[in-house]
């Protein structure tokens, strides 16, 4: 039963952590303070730095070769992060972007600022827009659609060749 749970406790770390490098990667520090446990004992802090160092080591291991590892480690020990921020960029953790279009169509900035703060690889959330604005696109009358495209353009860029905006 032991090392059942103690197998347990370290995927949990495990996952926890790769949350955490995820969020440092992708420059979400919301999602990065989400991940963060709230009130850590010794133990689970220990648990979690030891999950983070064996995802570093394992990155480490399957990118350099033995005799480059220290030298690359010595130059991170050297190195202090200038970029603020953290992500996971697992699909599941975006939200469903038909809420996302309906909270800006009804106009509800603080459902929108939720989902987006909510959402850690904001990539994904974007992709997902274009998409979806793809879809509309053909249900618009040209018309319409070059009067938004002249306004996001405020006059500073053309439209493009063969199109009537």
């Amino acid at each position: 039963m032991t090392a059942e749970i103690t197998r347990t406790r370290a995927g949990e770390a495990k996952a926890g952590a790769a949350r955490l490098l995820l969020a440092f990667r992708h420059g979400n520090q919301a999602a990065f303070d989400d991940s963060l446990p709230g009130s850590m004992t010794a133990e689970e802090a220990r648990d979690l730095v030891a999950a983070l160092v064996w995802i570093a080591n394992e990155a480490i291991r399957k990118a350099y070769r033995p005799d480059v590892a220290d030298r690359v480690l010595r130059h991170l020990v050297r190195r202090v992060p200038d970029e603020p921020g953290w992500v996971e960029t697992d699909e599941e953790a975006a939200p469903d972007v038909a809420v996302l279009l309906e909270s800006v169509w009804r106009k509800d900035t603080e459902r929108v600022r939720e989902l987006v703060r909510a959402t850690p690889d904001t990539t994904f959330v974007l992709g997902k827009l274009v998409q979806a604005i793809a879809l509309l696109l053909p249900a618009v009358r040209d018309t319409e659609v070059c009067r938004v495209l002249n306004e996001l353009r405020a006059g500073t860029s053309p439209g493009l060749p063969g199109r009537p905006c």
